[in-house]
C-alpha cells in the first residue's frame, strides 16, 4: 500500500483509536495494541515481521525512559507525602506576597505540579487557595483558574512529569532533559500570561458556590499550616527536584565546552538523566528519615508503581503504533511530499496531539501516542525525518509543540475538569466558560510562541 490510500489508512486508524478510548471505553493499552496490529496487517507488512516489529517498538520505550519516569513520579510522592509540596507552596505565598493570591496560587501551581501529578496538586493546594480566598476575600473563581493553569502548565511542559519526559525519549532527546527543563520553563511563560490575565477576566464574571454561600469553616491560612505540623526546610524541600536539574546542567556543560577527562566522564555520569534523578531521589529518602516517615517509603513505591505502571504500558503501545508507522513507508509518502509538508511542520505534532486531547481526555496519553506516531528524530524512517525535524533543538521544539497541543482542551471527558470543577466548586457550564476555555487559550499562545521560537532556531 502506498500514496494517498496509505495516509487514508492511517487517519482511519487513529480515528478507530479515539473512538475505542473516548466511547467504547476500551483502555488506552489496548486500543493502541490492537490498532498497531491491524494497522500493520492491513498496510502489507509481512506477517512474520510483524511480531518484532511490536516487540522492538514496545521494549525500545522501556529501555530509555522506564526507570526515568519511575523515579520521577516517586520523586513526587515523597514531596506529596512529606508536607515539601506544602513548604514550596508557602515559599512562593512568602516570594510573590498575598496581595496577590491569584497570582501566588498560578505559580505555585506550576512549581508543585513539575514532579506532582496536577489532578493530586490541585487536591494538594486546594486548602491553600480556600484559605487564602478567606484571608483576601479574593475571587474564588480567579484562584481556581490560576491554580489549574498553573498546575496544568509544568504537567504538560517541564519533567520529570511523565508525559514530557516519555515523549523525550521517544523523540530521542532523553539524555538531554535538562535543555527539556529549560525549554519548558520558557514555554510556560505564554502560558501563564494569558491564564493570569483570563482568571482575572472570568473571575469578575462568574461566582463559585463557595462565595455565594460564604464557606465559614475553611481555615484561616496561618491556622492551615500549622495544622500540617512541622514542614520540611526550604532546601530540603526543593533539593529532590533542583538537584536532578543542576546535575543535568553540569552534563550539558560538560558536553557544550568540550571537556575531557575524568572531569568530562564523571560530568555526564551524574547529568545523565537515570543518575540525576537517583540523585534527587537519594535527597527525598533523606527527606523521609527526617520527616520520621522513611518506614512509609516501601508503601509510597508500592503506590507509585501503581500510579506510573499503566502509563509506562501506554507510552510502550504509543511506542509500537510508531514502529508500525514507521515500517509501513508513511515517511516515505510524506518525503515524497516533503514541500506541502514543510509547510505544516512543527504544527504538525501540535495538531495530533490537540485531536487526541480533546477526543479521550488524558494529555499524557496524546502525549505519548503523539510523540510514538513522530518517532525518533535520529530514525530516517521515522515521521520526524519527514516532517524535516531533524535535530536536537528541532525535537525540543517538537516536544513543546505536543505538549501544547495536550493543553487544548480540557472538558467533561478530562478527570482534572472535574477535579478544577468540584474542588473549585463551580457548576458544569461555568467548567466550560473557566476550565475549558483557560486551556484552549493556554494550548494556541503557547504553541504561537514555539511557532516564533522555531523561526530562529531550526
Amino acid at each position: 500500500m502506498s500514496g494517498i490510500a496509505l495516509i487514508i489508512t492511517f487517519i482511519i486508524a487513529i480515528a478507530i483509536m479515539i473512538v475505542a478510548i473516548s466511547k467504547w471505553n476500551v483502555h488506552p493499552f489496548l486500543a493502541l495494541m490492537g490498532v498497531s496490529l491491524i494497522l500493520a496487517i492491513v498496510v502489507g507488512i509481512p506477517l512474520v515481521d510483524i511480531p518484532g516489529t511490536i516487540g522492538s517498538g514496545f521494549s525500545g520505550i522501556f529501555s530509555s525512559i522506564g526507570i526515568v519516569i519511575i523515579f520521577g513520579a516517586l520523586i513526587g510522592t515523597i514531596l506529596e507525602k512529606t508536607g515539601a509540596a506544602l513548604k514550596l507552596a508557602e515559599m512562593v505565598v512568602r516570594l510573590v506576597g498575598q496581595k496577590r493570591p491569584q497570582l501566588a496560587m498560578e505559580i505555585m501551581g506550576w512549581v508543585v505540579s513539575i514532579p506532582v501529578f496536577c489532578d493530586s496538586g490541585f487536591v494538594i493546594l486546594d486548602p491553600i487557595r480556600k484559605a487564602l480566598r478567606k484571608k483576601t476575600q479574593f475571587s474564588s473563581v480567579a484562584m481556581t483558574v490560576a491554580l489549574s493553569a498553573g498546575l496544568y502548565t509544568s504537567h504538560v511542559f517541564i519533567p520529570p512529569t511523565p508525559g514530557p519526559i516519555a515523549a523525550a525519549g521517544t523523540l530521542g532527546i532523553g539524555d538531554n532533559l535538562f535543555m527539556v527543563i529549560v525549554l519548558g520553563a520558557v514555554v510556560s511563560i505564554p502560558s501563564l500570561l494569558i491564564a493570569y490575565f483570563y482568571a482575572n477576566f472570568i473571575g469578575k464574571r462568574i461566582k463559585s458556590a463557595e462565595e455565594e454561600t460564604e464557606d465559614l469553616t475553611s481555615q484561616d491560612y496561618d491556622e492551615l499550616l500549622k495544622g500540617f505540623g512541622d514542614l520540611p526546610n526550604g532546601f530540603m524541600a526543593v533539593a529532590p527536584i533542583l538537584i536532578p536539574i543542576l546535575c543535568m546542567a553540569l552534563g550539558s556543560l560538560a558536553s557544550a565546552m568540550g571537556w575531557s577527562g575524568n572531569m568530562a566522564t564523571f560530568s555526564k555520569f551524574i547529568g545523565s538523566p537515570i543518575i540525576a534523578l537517583t540523585v534527587g531521589l537519594i535527597f527525598g529518602i533523606i527527606l523521609l528519615g527526617q520527616s520520621g516517615k522513611i518506614r512509609l517509603f516501601n508503601v509510597m513505591t508500592t503506590e507509585t508503581l501503581r500510579v506510573v505502571g499503566p502509563i509506562l504500558f501506554i507510552t510502550a503501545a504509543g511506542g509500537v503504533l510508531g514502529k508500525v508507522i514507521s515500517s509501513a513507508g508513511f515517511v516515505g509518502y510524506m518525503k515524497e511530499n516533503a514541500a506541502a509538508l514543510s509547510m505544516v511542520g512543527i504544527f504538525f505534532p501540535f495538531i495530533i496531539s490537540a485531536i487526541l486531547k480533546s477526543a479521550q481526555g488524558s494529555s499524557t496519553v496524546a502525549i505519548t501516542t503523539t510523540a510514538g506516531i513522530l518517532g525518533s528524530f535520529v530514525d530516517s524512517g521515522s515521521m520526524m525525518t519527514g516532517l524535516g525535524l531533524t535535530t536536537p533543538i528541532a525535537a525540543v521544539l517538537t516536544v513543546m509543540a505536543i505538549g501544547a497541543g495536550a493543553m487544548t482542551v480540557s472538558h467533561a471527558n478530562d478527570s482534572y475538569f472535574w477535579v478544577v470543577t468540584n474542588f473549585g466548586q463551580l457548576k458544569p457550564e461555568d467548567g466550560y466558560k473557566t476550565q475549558t476555555m483557560v486551556t484552549l487559550l493556554m494550548g494556541l499562545a503557547s504553541m504561537i510562541f514555539i511557532w516564533i521560537l522555531s523561526l530562529f532556531l531550526l
